[in-house]
């Protein structure tokens, strides 16, 4: 889709992300020389898909049961016999690698109803604690306790309840509906998005996840636009094109990005070179200074040589590492709770209701990165609790403090949209495109 006159005059009157790359020293990728305009009817959304359990049930139904999400990294089940639990709401899923590869089950006994397992683990086979009722991973009946007291079981067709299972990029997605569109039809273009940067190739050298007081929902969409950076981080504003923003979509995945090394379009003064590299480099006040930003070159430019010195020797000489893949935040979102960032950013989120309450989720952050010689043992999950800090999970280093920031005003949005005496959400209509995206696609599921 071409962008039109009219959508140009809706975007900021700052430099166009398509005109920034066109002058950086290496040239991007093509997946980021794509543009693709919203153009859906949704302006504003009902502040009840946050705040009821009947919308939240509603999602329970028609959402969570038919729609393929991500479970897991292939790299977390390597062996035969190791199994992952994911659960989302109401249900749980045992993703197991088997001899005949990666299967997927509904976590729960066909006896009485107990869920099989309680934490990721290794199994020959999965024993119901509660009778002994066992089944093989790949999901056929085992053995029947007591099995004379049961003769109307049929065994051959007592397995457990399957659910689909598919692989992209090194990731497990699941699906419980078994006549679902496949992964690779509902996906769409995506993999070609992701081709240049071969997300198999990566390894779990870090995974955090926080229970959030706010709607799964509410919580996503403060990491799907860049509009709140004038606020909730103005210490950055020097180093990023904020309001500069590009913001696409196609299918059932969006994209925004969001350039680094350029000065905000709301400063008032336009910063130095230094300045620019000070502010995305996020140097404390007592930290050792920066190295200087040579009178020939860019802080965009100085940034991504930076950037690149420390990669080259993990990914090899053979790859030309382009500026905007190094430098600049490229944030997907494939419907409705994966966010997979593009380029040489590690960090990868997911999103989801914590426990089956509609005001309670769980913020997941992965740090994906790329590796030399053998694959590294994947990072477990660090659980925070929803009053622990994200500068508990020092690995996160200085994305820690920058979620406190992103997820202070959460649990009082929460809040206020609790309290609401009006029925609407009103959204921008190019710097919430993906938010926008997101709730036309929601709207087409739910029945």
């Amino acid at each position: 889709m071409a962008t039109t006159a009219d959508d140009a005059r809706s975007r900021s009157a700052g430099i166009s992300y398509q005109e920034l790359i066109a002058n950086d020293v290496v040239a991007p990728p093509a997946p980021l020389t794509w543009e693709n305009p919203l153009d859906v009817p949704v302006t504003s959304v009902p502040v009840t898909r946050y705040t009821t359990q009947s919308f939240y049930d509603l999602e329970m139904r028609d959402l969570w049961p038919r729609v393929w999400q991500m479970a897991c990294r292939e790299e977390e089940i390597p062996n035969v016999g190791d199994y992952s639990v994911y659960e989302i709401g109401l249900y749980s899923i045992i993703v197991v690698r088997t001899q005949e590869g990666i299967r997927a089950h509904h976590n729960v006994c066909r006896h009485r109803g107990r869920k099989l397992v309680d934490f990721d683990g290794h199994a020959a086979s999965f024993i119901c604690p509660f009778h002994g009722f066992s089944w093989n991973i790949d999901g056929s009946s085992r053995s029947v306790t007591s099995q004379w007291d049961f003769p109307h079981i049929d065994q051959k067709n007592f397995t457990l309840t399957p659910a689909l299972a598919d692989t992209w990029g090194g990731w497990v997605f699941v699906n419980m509906d078994m006549e679902a569109e496949s992964l690779a039809s509902f996906m769409g273009d995506l993999p070609t998005h992701f081709a240049p940067w071969s997300p198999e190739n990566r390894y779990i050298e870090a995974h955090v996840g926080k229970v959030m007081k706010c709607n799964w929902k509410l919580c996503q969409e403060a990491f799907m636009e860049a509009l709140h950076v004038i606020t909730t981080h103005p210490q950055i504003l020097a180093g990023i094109g904020d309001e500069n923003s590009q913001y696409d979509a196609w299918g059932n995945f969006s994209r925004a990005i969001t350039p680094n090394g350029t000065p905000s379009p709301h400063l008032r003064s336009a910063p130095s070179e230094q300045e620019m590299f000070d502010s995305i480099t996020m140097r404390a006040l007592d930290d050792p200074p920066n190295p200087g930003v040579p009178e020939s070159t860019t802080a965009r430019a100085m940034m991504a040589a930076g950037a690149r010195a420390g990669l080259q020797p993990i990914v090899g000489d053979d790859v030309l590492l382009a500026d905007a893949e190094v430098s600049d935040s490229i944030y997907y979102t494939l419907f409705p709770n994966f966010h997979p960032w593009g380029g040489y950013n590690r960090i990868v989120y997911r999103f989801r209701p914590w426990q089956n309450r509609f005001d309670r989720s769980l913020m997941e952050c992965y740090y994906l990165s790329p590796f030399a010689g053998d694959r590294p043992d994947p990072a477990p999950l660090h659980l925070l609790g929803e009053d622990e800090p994200w500068t508990n999970a020092p690995e996160l280093g200085l994305l820690a403090k920058v979620f406190t920031q992103d997820t202070f005003n959460l649990p009082q949005v929460q809040a206020g949209l609790m309290a609401a005496q009006y029925d609407e959400v009103f959204l921008a209509r190019y710097q919430e495109t993906k938010l926008r995206h997101f709730h036309h696609l929601l709207a087409q599921w739910l029945r």
